[in-house]
């Protein structure tokens, strides 16, 4: 299993909400998606927190190359991404 997790800024919530829950029923819908998620951090409401559980790498790869996240990635300059960290950890399934 592959774990995507990390954080960016927004500056324009209220303009990436929609793009945001798009990405995430879309990629929910990918093959090999396990979990996305976007959350809002309580204390800091620009930054975004970031979760991911992908089956297998192939299954990242091929939800990199996706046509909504091309479109997500567009709108960055739009909303205010900023500050993208993002870690990638080879991880066991669960139970373990």
């Amino acid at each position: 299993m592959i774990v995507v997790e990390g954080v960016f800024r927004i500056t324009d919530f209220a303009k990436a909400r929609p793009a945001m829950e798009e990405m995430v029923h879309a990629s929910r819908a990918e093959p090999g998606c396990i979990d996305y998620a976007y959350a809002i951090d309580l204390l800091d409401p620009q930054l975004i927190r970031v979760s991911e559980r992908w089956s297998d790498r192939e299954a990242l790869t091929v939800h990199l190359a996706s046509d909504h996240i091309r479109r997500w990635r567009g709108l960055w300059p739009e909303i205010g991404v900023s500050d993208r960290q993002l870690r990638l950890y080879d991880a066991e399934p669960e139970p373990f």
